[in-house]
Parts: structure tokens; sequence; C-alpha cells
């Protein structure tokens, strides 16, 4: 069997376990409340919700649109938060398209734990930017997943676009 050395994945479990410990409080509302958007990749931050880019994604450019409430229901969420979060996820993939030139998109929630959930007490939407060919044999065979550009470097094209 080939090994491929990810060390990041260690720092990715160990976040679970970290989230847990804080009674209440998911890791999308410590990042709400902190002040350090470039070190967490947001991107932009509305009035009731924020956009970061995702820690861990399947692809360069995989966006989190994530509303300040913390609640694992949709329900949850009034009228107001779910037009901002979908008016949000609109403009979210109109810089993507522009920065990033995508054939189409994944977009979408894991709601509850056995849906895939990997934050399953704090809703949020997920925007995947899509290319011809970019599903290869490393999923399937080897279980990786190969990531086109590194991360700060895709952060720093969004930001820019932001501006424009």
């Amino acid at each position: 069997m080939e090994r491929l050395f990810s060390p990041w994945r260690s720092d990715y479990i160990a976040s679970f376990k970290d989230e847990k410990k804080k009674e209440g409080e998911s890791l999308f509302t410590r990042i709400a409340g902190e002040n350090k958007d470039a070190k967490n990749l947001v991107l932009v931050r509305k009035t009731h919700c924020y956009v970061m880019m995702n820690l861990y994604p399947y692809n360069s450019g995989h966006l989190l649109i994530i509303p300040y409430k913390q609640t694992a229901e949709m329900a949850d969420l009034t009228a107001e938060e779910c037009t901002e979060l979908m008016q949000t996820t609109a403009e979210m993939i109109e810089l993507l398209k522009k920065t990033l030139k995508p054939h189409g998109f994944n977009f979408g929630a894991n709601l509850g734990r056995v849906a895939g959930a990997g934050i399953d007490d704090h809703i949020h939407f997920h925007v995947v930017p899509r290319w011809n060919g970019d599903v290869n044999f490393m999923p399937t065979i080897a279980e990786t997943r190969v990531v086109s550009e590194a991360m700060r470097a895709t952060y720093k094209k969004l930001k820019k676009n932001l501006k424009k």
C-alpha cells in the first residue's frame, strides 16, 4: 500500500475534539467572534452571515457560507437570514466564476452527522467550484484528494476580486 504523508489531517481530527470541549460554542461561532479574518480565511462579513474558505477543501476555492446564528436546524433561521445566505451564495458563485473560471459548482449543506456534516451543530453551506477533468483516480484508488492551488494563493485572488 502506498502512503501519502498528510500531517494536516491530525489538525483536522483534533479540531473536532477541541470544539467538543467548548460547551455550546461551535468552531464557526468562535471564528465569527474573532478579529482574525486573514488567518481564518474569512472573505466576507455580512449582517447575518459570513463567508470563509474551507480549511479542508474538496477543491481549490471551496467556500463555506455560515450564518452567525448557531443552529443545526434550517427552521431556526429567519426569513432575513435565509435570504441573505442565498444572496451571499449567488455573489460568491459570481466571484468564483470571475476569479477561478470553473465549469460548474456543487452547492449544498450536510444536515446532521450521518449526512456528512463535520460540524453538525452549526448549519453552513458549501460552494465547491468544479472543472472538467478535476476528478481523477486519486480519491477512488488512493483515498486522497488533490487540491490544485495553495489556500493562501486562492484567498488572495478572491480578496482582490472582492474589491472590484
